[in-house]
């Protein structure tokens, strides 16, 4: 198994798929089915920016997921202190070796990288009916610290 960082956006978007179709099953009223030819473009025009990291992770040379994940450095403001954090975008498994560690893995290496740049937290939002991501971040010792609601009207 090895975790790299990848700019190939291709991969990203093929990848995305199994992330993707548990957003469309959960919440069909929110997202699109998955479209290759639709994602694609999108992680061509964001790989590059400057906080971002793509993080590939393989078993014996197999992709089988990824993260995304952003520094973010925010200045003090009247409100707010300033603050520095991970953010986590994405993390997509392959659904045939969901359960096998790579997602605990993947964590692993994002705590790692937060170390590396001076940040002591790492943040991050899953949908509230993925019982599956609610289990695995609680494993991974994350805590609610803030929610956010909504009303349709």
């Amino acid at each position: 198994m090895k975790i790299t960082p990848t700019k190939d956006y291709a991969l990203i978007a093929t990848l995305n798929k199994d992330v993707h179709d548990v957003h469309v099953e959960q919440y069909p009223d929110h997202f699109k089915p998955y479209n290759y030819d639709e994602i694609m473009p999108f992680y061509k025009n964001i790989i590059d920016k400057e906080d971002y990291i793509f993080l590939l992770i393989e078993d014996e040379n197999e992709p089988v997921g990824y993260a995304w994940i952003e520094l973010k450095n925010y200045a003090e403001s009247p409100f707010k202190l300033a603050r520095k954090f991970v953010y986590v975008h994405q993390i997509s498994i392959s659904s045939h070796v969901r359960s096998k560690g790579y997602g605990a893995m993947l964590m692993a290496e994002i705590e790692a990288i937060a170390k590396e740049n001076g940040i002591t937290t790492i943040e991050l939002d899953y949908w509230v009916n993925n019982e599956g991501a609610k289990r695995f971040y609680e494993k991974q010792q994350y805590s609610v610290f803030r929610k956010f609601v909504y009303k349709n009207i």
